[in-house]
């Protein structure tokens, strides 16, 4: 007997945005959205960090 599961994962959009203090919500290579900006591998549910000791927005550049 075979037993075949179906499920999706889902995943959020490449473009997603999160703010520093916020929990990320797709682990991935995050980009700042600023000048000058810098990239960082953020994995899914940890609080997005400063940059340069400001807060700032973060964007989903690729997946992990």
């Amino acid at each position: 007997m075979e037993i075949k599961q179906n499920f999706c994962i889902m995943v959020h959009p490449l473009g997603t945005t999160a703010k520093t203090g916020q929990t990320c919500p797709e682990s991935g290579v995050w980009k700042v959205n600023s000048i000058p900006s810098t990239t960082a591998p953020i994995a899914k549910g940890n609080t997005m960090p400063p940059y340069s000791g400001q807060a700032v927005t973060w964007i989903l550049i690729s997946y992990a």
